[in-house]
């Protein structure tokens, strides 16, 4: 799969140096630019044991074929097999094995640092897309992360989520990590300021949330990686027709 987008391009990983690009952007942009501690990656690389099992999509600047953006996904033929992704670690997510349909995993997002134009996040989601239709996925998740482990910075985001976007009961993660923030009972009395919520959001759960995404109630902190993190899912035929139209037009 390769999807042109003018300066960039999208495309699947095709080999183990591949792989190793996007785990040596992942670590850049996930613990060198944030100053993050990490004995555990003394190779400068963030990887672990889903990788082996996750296609990744790369998006590259098609003028020196500098890597900027990557993700990767892992799909799965139902929800009786969500066990084994990488949210499962974090969320009881016994409501999703019911889900009769195709999802995909989508998880490790990121964005090199020095690298601002919206035409990557265009073109990584364009790719995201096509992926998606070519799959017959019916459900998209994975973790979208707040940097930082102060939750109160992020108060309206959060009122927000709680207010707006809040995942179905049938659906409903519930808590499995023994971190978490309750923030749907936190503030549960809070009415959002709307334009701190939305300049506080992280601009890929945005991304889910005008699709119609929505989010489990609390969020697992994550001390490792020094981040919030809320389970986010995405019914495909929830889109937008409007937004699906967007995203496949690039």
């Amino acid at each position: 799969m390769v999807h042109l987008g003018g300066r960039y391009k999208a495309r699947l990983a095709q080999s183990q140096e591949d792989v190793q690009a996007c785990q040596r952007l992942r670590y850049l942009t996930f613990i060198q630019a944030r100053g993050v501690t990490s004995d555990s990656r003394p190779d400068d690389l963030d990887h672990d044991e889903f990788d082996a099992i996750c296609e990744h999509l790369m998006v590259e600047d098609q003028r020196n074929g500098q890597l900027v953006c990557c993700f990767r996904m892992m799909p799965l033929q139902n929800g009786s097999e969500i066990g084994r992704s990488y949210s499962a670690k974090y969320y009881d997510l016994e409501q999703l094995s019911q889900f009769p349909g195709k999802l995909v995993e989508m998880g490790r997002f990121c964005i090199h640092p020095a690298h601002k134009s919206p035409a990557i996040l265009r073109v990584a989601w364009t790719a995201m897309t096509r992926y998606v239709d070519d799959q017959g996925i019916e459900l998209l998740f994975g973790c979208s992360s707040f940097e930082g482990v102060e939750a109160e910075a992020y108060a309206d985001a959060f009122a927000l989520l709680k207010e707006k976007h809040i995942a179905p009961k049938r659906w409903m993660p519930r808590i499995k990590a023994p971190n978490v923030f309750r923030f749907a009972r936190a503030f549960r009395l809070r009415r959002p300021d709307m334009k701190l919520a939305l300049g506080r959001m992280p601009p890929l759960l945005r991304t889910y949330l005008v699709m119609g995404g929505w989010v489990s109630d609390h969020a697992v902190i994550d001390n490792d990686l020094k981040t919030l993190h809320v389970f986010t899912g995405v019914e495909i035929s929830r889109v937008p027709k409007s937004r699906a139209r967007l995203l496949r037009g690039g």
